[in-house]
C-alpha cells in the first residue's frame, strides 16, 4: 500500500517551502501564488511554528479585515498542526484529512519535516493509480498498452 512518503517522492516540487513568523501575510500570498501551492510552513530557523494557508487568509485576515501588508503570518497561521509520519498509509491520510477538514497535512519523520501532502496529491495519486489499473487491464485483454 502507499504511503504518504511514496506520495512526496512522486510530487513534482522539490522541497518544504517555509517563511519566517515575521513575513507579512502580503508577502507570504506572493509566495503561495509563485510557487503555486496553497501552503507554506512558519520556521524560525530551527523549529517548526506552524502552517499558513490559503484558508487562514480568508478566515483570519480578509474576513476579519486584517491589513495584509501590516499582519504576520505569525499571527494568522495555524500553529496547532496535524502531522503524520512517513510510512503512514496514504488512505490513512486521506481519511485523518477528511476527519479533521484538512487540505494540507505535514509530512515530520526522526529527521524532521520531509514535506506537505495536500489533498489534490492524494487525488493525484489515486487518479494515477486508477489509470496504471485500466492499462494493466487493456494490455492483459487485448495484449497491447
Amino acid at each position: 500500500m502507499a504511503t504518504a512518503n511514496d506520495v512526496l517522492r512522486a510530487k513534482k516540487a522539490g522541497g518544504v517551502i517555509t517563511v519566517a513568523p515575521e513575513c507579512t501575510v502580503r508577502d507570504a500570498c506572493r509566495v503561495l501564488r509563485d510557487r503555486n501551492v496553497g501552503a507554506l510552513v512558519v520556521f524560525d530557523g530551527s523549529r517548526f511554528l506552524g502552517i499558513f494557508t490559503e484558508r487562514d487568509v480568508v478566515k483570519r485576515v480578509v474576513a476579519e479585515g486584517l491589513d495584509p501588508a501590516a499582519t504576520a503570518v505569525s499571527a494568522v497561521m495555524t500553529p496547532k498542526v496535524v502531522v503524520v509520519r512517513p510510512e503512514r498509509e496514504i488512505d490513512e491520510v486521506e481519511a485523518i484529512m477528511k476527519q479533521e477538514r484538512l487540505r494540507h497535512v505535514p509530512v515530520v519523520g526522526d529527521g524532521g519535516l520531509l514535506g506537505i501532502v495536500s489533498i489534490g496529491d492524494v487525488t493525484s495519486w489515486h487518479a494515477d493509480e486508477e489509470h496504471q489499473k485500466v492499462e494493466y487491464l487493456t494490455e492483459y485483454l487485448y495484449g497491447r498498452s
